[in-house]
Parts: C-alpha cells; sequence; structure tokens
C-alpha cells in the first residue's frame, strides 16, 4: 500500500540520464517486508536526499548519479556523471555535495576523482570514454562541441577539437553510418572540414576500449605534426 521509491538506473532513467539502459526496477528498501524478485532490485540505502519527479518521490538527480557512478568502471562513471550534468538535473557543486556526503561509501573514491573531469557538454556515453582515454594518456585537453565554419558558411560542431592546431576528432558509431544518405551527409561533413585546412580524426568504440593507448599516439602525433608545420 506504499509507493515505492524509485533509485539507482530507474531514478536516472526518470530524469533522463540513465546511459546503462537499465531494464530492471530498483527501489528503495521501504522498510516493510518486500523481497528482490526478477526485474525488481531493493536498496538499503540510508540518508538518501529524495525529490519529487513526475509526480512521486525519486532519489535526487545528484544522489542518483553518484551511487550509479560508484557501481560502475572508470570510463561509464565519468559518461553517468557527463550525462547528469547534460541533462541539467543537477550541477557541479552539486555532485560535490553529494560525493562528500557519502564519503565512505565502496567506489567513492573513484567517482571523487572524476569529478574535475565531468563535463555537461559530452553527447553521448563514448564521447566521455573517448575523453577519459585522453585524460588517461596524457593528450592535450580538447574543446567539446566546438564549431567548425565551412567555406560556404555552413556549421559543424565536432566533438573533439584543438583549435590552435586545426586537429579534430569525432566519435563514430555504427548507427551514425547506418544507411545511404547517413554515409553520404558523413562524407560531405568530412570533406567540407578538411576543405577549410582541418584534420579530422575519426574515433571507433575499438579504439576506446581495446587500442586505447595506440588511439593516444594517433592523436599525439597528430598534434606534434601540426605543431611543427606552424
Amino acid at each position: 500500500g506504499r509507493r515505492a521509491v524509485p533509485c539507482m538506473g530507474t531514478a536516472a532513467q526518470l530524469y533522463g540520464f540513465d546511459v546503462e539502459n537499465t531494464t530492471a526496477v530498483h527501489v528503495l528498501d521501504p522498510g516493510v517486508r518486500m523481497r528482490p524478485t526478477a526485474g525488481l532490485m531493493v536498496h538499503q540505502r540510508t540518508g538518501a536526499e529524495l525529490q519529487s519527479v513526475t509526480g512521486r518521490l525519486a532519489t535526487a538527480p545528484a544522489w542518483t548519479a553518484v551511487e550509479v557512478a560508484r557501481e560502475l568502471p572508470r570510463p561509464r562513471a565519468l559518461a553517468t556523471l557527463d550525462a547528469a550534468l547534460r541533462a541539467g538535473r543537477c550541477t557541479p557543486q552539486d555532485l560535490e555535495r553529494t560525493v562528500a556526503d557519502q564519503r565512505g561509501r565502496r567506489g567513492i573514491v573513484a567517482v571523487r576523482e572524476l569529478l574535475a573531469h565531468a563535463d555537461g557538454r559530452a553527447e553521448s556515453a563514448m564521447e566521455s570514454e573517448a575523453r577519459l582515454v585522453m585524460i588517461d594518456y596524457g593528450v592535450p585537453a580538447p574543446e567539446l562541441q566546438y564549431p567548425i565554419y565551412g567555406r560556404d558558411g555552413q556549421l559543424w560542431r565536432v566533438d573533439f577539437a584543438w583549435p590552435e592546431a586545426r586537429v579534430a576528432a569525432e566519435y563514430e558509431s555504427v548507427e551514425w553510418h547506418a544507411g545511404r544518405m547517413e554515409m553520404l551527409r558523413d562524407r560531405t561533413r568530412a570533406a567540407g572540414i578538411q576543405d577549410v585546412a582541418w584534420t579530422l580524426i575519426p574515433i571507433v568504440v575499438d579504439d576506446v576500449r581495446r587500442y586505447p593507448a595506440r588511439l593516444a599516439d594517433r592523436l599525439n602525433g597528430q598534434l606534434a605534426r601540426a605543431v611543427r608545420a606552424s
């Protein structure tokens, strides 16, 4: 007879920043006999901050983001923090306060270290993962969602850019190229960017997850060549 309080990935879905595509329902223990079952996870979360969303109470956005991030590997944790900021549901200060509130809990140290890198300009989880490769392997920090203007006034935004070197990088998903029109659009866009003297580096999932050192070397190599040529 009580309304359940969503938490973890279920609350993240309600706020619009569930990057893990959560399927199970996650709720706080209501304090009565309620056991987890297939598709239902019941969590003991003392001190959780609550907020109203879609007409019901759920764990607050920053609390939710930090709790989800604590359970994930670093790349996905950063993706969650980025998505929470991008959704506009919390601020960097909210996340910092929540990390302090959750001190001593499992995984909180890793989340605290990622806070300095969380950025709401990331438009996908894989962009966040790619950016963490750059951070971990010493690639100079790029500008995010940087505008490049074509010869005829076109405006393109690239995922990562080093404007001084006129080097840009883009994460390319399979879905982005799924179809003839998408492929033509992408080729026209890439040609237009190169036509205004930018080097455009494509990034795919294997670059990020299987060969991160090689990706970093490729980026650093292009940046170094641009410096020598200037």
